[in-house]
């Protein structure tokens, strides 16, 4: 294990409870569900949200529910199209309601991960050893051609939104998870923000059975102009931000549809995620983390 921490310095929270939102998961979940029953430390309390599924996820949900009594089957009925950020979280946040409120660290989790069996183990042993760590993970991978390749869709230093984990302290301060595209950016500006560190452990592979965003729609590429907006970027950041992510998909036409969607929302005056000091301090963030690279 490529943990190197003193052992007799850590502490020993290791209670972490899991929510997973899942609609229509029927091909993947036994896979998730089998990495996590494996764990060498067993979840505390897992929480699964069956968020409108028409096929045999509730049924496979509920084969688990009976057999482990820490996992729970927790039905929602929302509206069954996909929309990027805000309906999986708000099925995250049914699911958050109903757990027990005495776990040390809390994961947002997809139903469409295979997960290493010491995954959990490591997590806690970074959170543990490390008191300022408020956000810790590893990394997705994805199958092309018979190969398990990284998912290479963010910085190295971001963790994806498929396997996020807080310390307890750090998602209240945060106050909790935003029904928005852009939450998953917006939890780690955030943390920074209250003076947090995040830790990514690149040893740790996450096999991503479902690539992201194979479904989102045109107007999805509007959304992420309107995230943009709401986590206070301005105009420049977003510029620079969205032909960054354009590039990584491949796709420079998405670039037009991204400062459509945030000049649209620039115009409306939509509500931001943040507050105007949190804002300021995100755009001179985003800014610093800029010239740090150029100057590599």
């Amino acid at each position: 294990m490529p943990f190197t921490q003193n052992e007799s310095k850590i502490s020993n929270l290791n209670k972490y409870s899991i929510v997973i939102p899942a609609h229509n998961e029927e091909e993947f979940i036994k896979i998730t569900l089998d990495s996590l029953v494996n764990q060498t430390i067993t979840p505390y309390q897992v929480v699964i949200v069956n968020d409108n599924s028409t096929d045999n996820t509730q049924i496979i949900i509920e084969e688990y529910a009976n057999k482990y009594e820490w996992i729970t089957l927790f039905n929602r009925i929302s509206k069954g199209e996909h929309q990027p950020g805000s309906k999986v979280i708000q099925a995250f946040l049914a699911g958050y309601e109903i757990i027990k409120k005495d776990y040390d660290f809390i994961v947002k989790l997809d139903a469409d991960l295979d997960i290493p069996t010491n995954y959990f183990e490591t997590i806690l042993k970074h959170f543990n050893a490390n008191p300022k760590y408020g956000m810790v993970g590893g990394f997705a991978y994805i199958e092309k051609n018979g190969d398990w390749i990284l998912e290479n869709l963010t910085d190295k230093d971001h963790i994806r939104g498929a396997f996020k984990a807080y310390r307890k302290e750090t998602y209240n301060q945060i106050e909790g998870l935003r029904p928005h595209m852009g939450w998953d950016t917006v939890d780690e500006l955030l943390c920074h923000f209250y003076n947090w560190d995040i830790k990514t452990d690149d040893s740790l592979h996450i096999k991503h059975l479902k690539p992201t965003g194979a479904v989102y729609s045109k107007s999805a590429l509007y959304k992420q102009g309107t995230a943009y907006y709401a986590l206070g970027y301005g105009f420049w950041i977003t510029l620079i931000a969205a032909t960054k992510l354009a590039l990584r998909k491949k796709k420079l036409s998405y670039i037009r549809y991204y400062i459509q969607g945030y000049l649209q929302a620039w115009r409306k005056k939509q509500p931001k995620m943040v507050t105007a000091e949190q804002e300021k301090f995100i755009r001179n963030y985003r800014w610093s983390k800029m010239k740090q690279k150029v100057l590599k």
